[in-house]
């Protein structure tokens, strides 16, 4: 019993040793039992450096950087509200064109159609694996969805689904919600809203 009551003094005397005094003012040298956590190298700003082909140790920020105090959140086609609330945009920001449906069938084949489907009804390939069915594109309620609602939930997510953003650029996320739009019209769209000189074309 005496040797196990020694035994618990010593290593609580080397318990505080070492690190009960931390904090102390002290005109000794820190004891560091892995300095390298605390004094890593690094670059001196400005300095020259052979290890960047440019030979510079400052690095230009990275493709997307946002400037601190940047308006970026104030802006309908970042955030897909109207600028200075929280009400979505109501129609796409972005002019609608062919190569904006393109570029967002393609984003769509690649991020949604798993789930929503090709024809965006919900019956995508998941459902085959006991996943429940993704949102039908062209329920009343979706169809009545604000664009930037649309956008929004690519954005952050909803349910099962989860976030887009890191995946997909803002641009793309308005060109997926032009094709979903698309996706929307064969079902829901009328003989007049294709331009008359189109309209010869149709099939039935």
């Amino acid at each position: 019993m005496r040797y196990f009551v020694i035994t618990v003094l010593l290593i609580a005397a080397t318990v505080v040793s070492v690190a009960g005094l931390r904090g102390c003012v002290s005109r000794k040298p820190p004891l560091e039992v892995f300095p390298d956590m605390k004094r890593q190298p690094r670059l001196r700003p400005q300095k020259p450096n052979a290890f960047f082909a440019d030979r510079l140790s400052s690095r230009a920020p990275v493709p997307g950087t946002i400037a601190v105090g940047s308006p970026y959140q104030d802006i309908p086609a970042n955030t897909g509200l109207v600028s200075g609330t929280t009400n979505f945009v109501d129609v796409n920001p972005l002019p609608v064109t062919s190569e904006l449906l393109a570029r967002g069938q393609e984003r769509y084949n690649v991020f949604c159609v798993h789930c929503h489907g090709p024809l965006g009804d919900g019956n995508g390939v998941t459902t085959k694996f006991g996943m429940l069915k993704a949102g039908n594109f062209h329920e009343a309620r979706l169809v009545r969805m604000a664009d930037g609602e649309i956008f929004n939930t690519i954005s952050r997510g909803k349910g099962q689904m989860a976030s887009y953003a890191a995946q997909i650029p803002e641009p793309d996320r308005w060109a997926v919600v032009a094709y979903v739009r698309a996706l929307q019209l064969t079902r829901v769209g009328r003989l007049e809203d294709v331009p008359a000189e189109l309209r010869s074309t149709l099939k039935p």
